[in-house]
């Protein structure tokens, strides 16, 4: 608080009076020291009589979604290894949202946790400001960047959009599509399945975006959509998750097209449903959580002051070719 003090122009007992009762110091006050937070990113402590010297044993996770089964087997590998090491887990949901992130930051770092684990690599610069400032091992997972807040562990969504494309075409697809959710990673992954492809073929690529969290009914009303606005007539459809691909094979079915013959279909994620589908769904698989784990053991060597060969660690991808394409 000393830093805010000096900022705002008033002493540290100040700045403690106006954040325990901020009715105790004058507006004006109050105005210098909030744009004093502000520009340092400093969260107050909500632990009361904690000191700077004393460890929590928390650590924050904070996932778009506690039901989504891709984040939920990341944080299950995370978890485990770090409840065996005596810490404990705050778990938060943004909903996919920034802002909503930008929130849970603020509210988890003023439990003062050791370590955050973070999805992806997109955050709004306030979250970053204040995470380089409270100066503790920060994990982001599911991505990858030459600039990461402290560490990242993920692969690159880009590429594994670009080994799709590759893919329909070496199978000889000359039509396709995208079936695609709302989210950052997911609409990186589509840019990229459709730049690759034009570049490969010269054709465009006709898309549909799903707004809400994946799921069978945004796959199935995705494919109607192809079907009755984009006049999709058969092909490869690549889609941002296996729940997705399964809505659009059900839509299928319903419309009486056989999977692969008169429509090709591709999902993203391996999750444990994909290969039990009638046709088995090919799919692009990611090890969720290895994902976690690999994140838990980078935290862990921040933690006991280890030094990390790699700060960026890419555990890669590989698609799994099944029935359905």
């Amino acid at each position: 608080m000393t830093t805010i003090g000096k900022l705002a122009g008033v002493s540290q007992v100040t700045v403690s009076r106006a954040l325990s009762d901020p009715s105790k110091v004058s507006p004006e006050t109050m105005a210098r020291i909030r744009e004093a937070i502000e520009m340092t990113g400093f969260v107050p402590n909500a632990v009361a009589g904690a000191l700077a010297s004393q460890k929590s044993h928390l650590i924050s996770a904070i996932v778009p979604s506690i039901t989504n089964v891709v984040h939920a087997a990341m944080v299950q590998g995370f978890s485990q290894i770090m409840r065996e090491q005596g810490y404990e887990i705050l778990l938060s949901e943004t909903g996919f949202s920034a802002q909503d992130e930008e929130k849970l930051v603020a509210t988890h770092l003023s439990r003062r946790p050791d370590a955050i684990y973070l999805t992806g690599i997109h955050h709004t610069p306030q979250t970053r400001k204040m995470l380089l400032s409270a100066d503790i091992p920060v994990v982001e997972v599911w991505d990858l960047t030459d600039t990461p807040i402290d560490l990242c562990v993920g692969f690159s969504h880009s590429e594994a959009g670009r080994a799709m494309a590759e893919f329909a075409v070496q199978e000889g697809y000359d039509r396709v599509a995208t079936v695609s959710a709302n989210d950052e990673r997911a609409q990186r992954r589509r840019a990229a399945f459709s730049k690759r492809y034009a570049e490969l073929t010269g054709q465009d690529v006709p898309s549909v975006t799903w707004a809400a969290t994946a799921s069978l009914a945004g796959g199935r009303d995705s494919l109607r959509r192809l079907i009755d606005e984009h006049g999709f007539e058969g092909g490869l459809i690549a889609c941002s998750s296996d729940m997705l691909a399964h809505g659009v094979m059900i839509e299928a079915r319903k419309r009486g097209l056989k999977v692969p013959e008169d429509l090709a279909v591709m999902g993203f994620g391996d999750q444990d449903f994909a290969e039990h589908l009638v046709p088995s769904l090919t799919t692009v698989r990611v090890d969720r959580p290895a994902l976690g784990r690999v994140a838990a053991d980078a935290l862990l060597a921040r933690l006991r002051d280890e030094e990390v060969a790699a700060p960026c660690n890419d555990l890669g991808f590989r698609i799994v070719r099944r029935e359905s394409a």
